[in-house]
């Protein structure tokens, strides 16, 4: 068993997103032991409601043309600098999980589905921050468009919840203000 170079609490109170990654590729061996820890979040009547479609190394060539199409609008129209200046958020990152969920027509199991989803993702996000690897769950608008949806193989009744990119940074980013537990915390049968 690998010792752990970060409590749990430190991960936790340390992981930022990282939207700056350097390009540097995450290798397929380290996502993959990533992805698979990540499993053991969290879910409902150990229902597992994930499923990966995960691009590095060769297969983000072909992710990144798919990128370009729905997240570059009119990117066409673009001279080449500023289509490599418009593509870097999808560039740089050197790994990616699009993590979908199914969409059961029960609400109780679809939030449930969703909630063990979301518990995977930040395990993901934990791990990876454990061995030097940033991550960024995003949702851009184009993840429900039909055609991502068949190009990512989707099938009738599911979602994805998460563009997971994964990637090594060279900068920090600040720590974000957080509230304060007072604001959000109510003690049970307290009157004020």
């Amino acid at each position: 068993m690998n010792e752990q170079s970060l409590s749990i609490r430190d991960a936790i109170l340390q992981r930022r997103s990282i939207k700056n990654f350097n390009g540097q590729p995450v290798e397929r061996e380290t996502l993959i032991s990533v992805l698979d820890d990540a499993k053991w979040a969290p879910n409902h009547g150990n229902r597992e409601p994930w499923r990966l479609v995960v691009a590095c190394g060769k297969e983000l060539t072909e992710l990144h043309e798919l990128l370009r199409e729905f997240g570059v609008p009119k990117w066409k129209e673009l001279s080449e600098e500023d289509l490599v200046k418009n593509m870097k958020k999808f560039t740089s990152p050197g790994g990616y999980a699009f993590i979908i969920v199914p969409e059961d027509a029960r609400q109780k199991e679809r939030l449930e589905d969703y909630a063990a989803a979301s518990a995977y993702i930040q395990n993901a996000q934990l791990l990876a921050w454990d061995l030097g690897i940033g991550s960024c769950w995003k949702t851009p608008p184009f993840i429900d468009a039909p055609k991502f949806r068949q190009a990512m193989g989707v099938k009738p009744g599911e979602r994805i919840i998460s563009m997971l990119q994964f990637g090594y940074f060279d900068e920090m980013p600040k720590a974000k203000q957080r509230k304060d537990s007072e604001e959000f915390i109510t003690f049970f049968g307290a009157t004020e």
